[in-house]
């Protein structure tokens, strides 16, 4: 393993890498730059036990970006509230969102230090648009809201993005109040585009468990059915919820690569 370098040791005090870091590791999945020894090594050894993790990040990456074209171009959105953005990579949602409507207004709210220290990267905007950052946590919807209304207007439809965010709240019945609490704010016509780890595989289920033990923020699967109940009350759009590489797959000769992270795009009646 590579020694980090200069630019990585050059860390804010408040950012810890000794421990291993999700939005990191992520990172590292996806072949960024922006992690840590502690970080490789964790997502390497997570890899060990599931394999499949590559597959999954990478799903998971792919449909933000075909959601978020989906939501500009035939739902006709023009603001996101993108919950849990983690560190910048190629095609952020603002990137997408204003590749097909250069007027899209786009929030990302994050509550990690790093993130933060990131968050210029997040910033650049079409002069049409709009993008700003909220640090802020997921658990308190209340000042989420307060801070995003500077930049969105809740009277027109706003496409909420969860993905990969609710594992971090393993209750089942928070996870829907907060979800609830959010969609509350918005208009009808609004959408909810949500995606996270399923428990359908053991040796994913294995690789959690020595995660969550390693000292890290935990992350608790659902099943299938638990990550469809946190849809509850919206009109989901085909075909459901399904393994993200099935969501309205690009036109392919091969098959989507099967997944256990699990996700799908609904609109508030």
């Amino acid at each position: 393993m590579a020694e980090d370098s200069p630019q990585q040791r050059d860390v804010a005090p408040e950012i810890d890498n000794t421990v291993p870091h999700s939005a990191r590791i992520w990172n590292y999945w996806l072949g960024g730059k922006d992690n840590y020894r502690v970080d490789q090594e964790a997502g390497d050894r997570f890899a060990e036990t599931f394999p499949g993790i590559i597959d999954a990040a990478r799903g998971a990456r792919h449909f933000l970006g075909r959601a978020v074209r989906h939501l500009a171009g035939e739902e006709g959105i023009r603001q996101f509230l993108d919950i849990g953005t983690g560190l910048p990579t190629v095609d952020n949602t603002h990137e997408i969102a204003q590749r097909v409507a250069p007027d899209a207004r786009v929030v990302y709210v994050d509550n990690d230090p790093l993130v933060l220290s990131h968050a210029r990267a997040l910033l650049t905007s079409t002069p049409e648009g709009v993008t700003d950052y909220v640090d802020a946590d997921l658990r308190d919807p209340g000042p989420i809201l307060e801070a995003a209304a500077r930049t969105l207007d809740f009277d027109r439809p706003v496409a909420l993005m969860l993905l990969g965010v609710l594992g971090h709240i393993p209750d089942d019945e928070l996870a829907r109040s907060l979800v609830r609490r959010l969609l509350d704010a918005l208009p009808p016509g609004s959408h909810l585009t949500l995606s996270d780890g399923t428990d359908t595989s053991a040796a994913r289920r294995d690789a959690h468990e020595r995660y969550n033990s390693s000292g890290a923020a935990p992350y608790h699967l659902r099943s299938p059915a638990g990550i469809e109940s946190l849809f509850h009350g919206l009109e989901l759009l085909e075909p459901g919820v399904v393994p993200v590489t099935q969501w309205r797959p690009d036109p392919s000769p091969f098959e989507p690569v099967p997944v256990t992270t699990y996700g799908g795009v609904a609109r508030k009646p």
